[in-house]
């Protein structure tokens, strides 16, 4: 095997990392092996198989995972029997550690799965060089839309108004061409947002709802909510609940009455998507979205992410930011620079409207963010 073939670079760092991460510490194969099952401990040959120079094997996500938390403190290693931290229970720096060797693991194995899978590599079919089900390529498993414990992720999307309902053809249950996909009104955010998540999530079961139908059951779930508070009960409930300094202003029938407004310690601020008047007809040159990401309230083994623009347009850019090929990895890099180790934070971003097109936000431009927020480390 070629010395910077990408699954030898994992296996010498898983290597490195058990023998000299904490220089004094003796780490075996068997500890690891302990530390990682817990109470049904991982065989001494599979970690072995990891660490292996001559035929590497590539651990699954939710192991890497378990390194980066293992190795973040420690800790880990200071009782009689070795054991994985909760990051609740870590401090500071020891949770930056881990999101930092986490980050770093997920791209290894993204390129160790890419070298793994190319027609002419040893064990591989050159007819159906195919990644395994559980493998997302190496620039989808990290960020906001990846979830390494491969629970189920469920999307919530805003659904139309029943007046709006009536006019919409083929939406009627009793209708021999019912497209139910049509009751939704973020088609577009659904339609990008369902696929990546789907991509980054292999191995997990991804479903999606109307707001107002959504099961019992989804609730503790990954929740994605896709859409502002009119139309997406679930966006309104979990605003109210996650107590963020933002809240969404809907008031249809006031001139201007569409907003954030964000509290602040020097005061309020309001920021307002901006519309023209073309040719009699009031047209959207650029909506205010909100990026949102937190603890799932109704299960704190969970995440909650909200995806709300004024306009549906506004919902759209800011799915966009973080699906887009063209944007999302840099998108990914500044959440991570400016809210690393942050389980609660938002993000009020402009989406510009050029041509009739909806434009990705680039959040490396500081005039494209308009206001950020994040939790404080007793929060977390």
């Amino acid at each position: 095997m070629d010395e910077d073939d990408p699954r030898l670079l994992l296996a010498r760092r898983l290597r490195a990392l058990r023998e000299e991460h904490w220089p004094g510490m003796k780490i075996t194969q068997q500890d690891l092996a302990r530390a990682l099952g817990g109470q049904r401990p991982l065989s001494v040959p599979l970690i072995s198989s990891w660490e292996s120079h001559a035929n590497p094997k590539i651990p699954p996500p939710g192991r890497l995972d378990a390194y980066a938390v293992l190795f973040a403190t420690p800790r880990s290693f200071a009782g009689a029997q070795p054991c994985l931290l909760s990051p609740k229970d870590m401090n500071e720096q020891e949770r930056k550690d881990m999101n930092e060797l986490r980050r770093e693991l997920a791209d290894l194995r993204g390129r160790a799965m890419v070298a793994g899978h190319q027609p002419g590599a040893p064990g591989v079919d050159n007819q159906r060089a195919a990644a395994p089900f559980d493998a997302a390529p190496g620039s989808l498993s990290r960020g906001p839309w990846y979830f390494a414990d491969r629970a189920r992720v469920t999307i919530v999307c805003s659904q139309w108004p029943q007046e709006m309902l009536e006019r919409i053809p083929y939406t009627d249950p009793n209708d021999p061409d019912y497209i139910e996909l049509l009751t939704y009104s973020e088609l577009d955010s659904l339609f990008m947002s369902y696929g990546h998540v789907r991509a980054a999530n292999p191995a997990s079961q991804v479903d999606y709802f109307r707001s107002g139908l959504l099961p019992t059951d989804s609730y503790s779930t990954h929740l994605v909510c896709l859409g502002g508070i009119d139309w997406n009960v679930v966006t309104s409930s979990l605003l109210k609940r996650l107590g963020m300094p933002v809240r969404q202003v809907a008031d249809w029938n006031t001139a201007d009455g569409q907003f954030f407004a964000v509290d602040e310690q020097a005061g309020k601020s309001e920021y307002r998507p901006v519309l023209e008047d073309v040719g009699g007809q009031r047209v959207l040159r650029e909506d205010v979205a909100l990026f949102a990401r937190a603890v799932n309230p109704y299960n704190q083994e969970r995440i909650a992410t909200i995806c709300s623009g004024m306009y549906g347009r506004g919902t759209y850019g800011i799915v966009r930011a973080l699906t887009d090929p063209a944007f999302r990895d840099r998108n990914t890099r500044y959440l991570e620079s400016r809210f690393d180790g942050c389980l609660t934070y938002c993000l009020l971003s402009r989406v510009s409207v050029e041509n009739n097109s909806t434009l990705t936000p680039d959040w490396t431009i500081d005039d494209t963010r308009l206001f950020e927020w994040s939790g404080s480390a007793d929060e977390e």
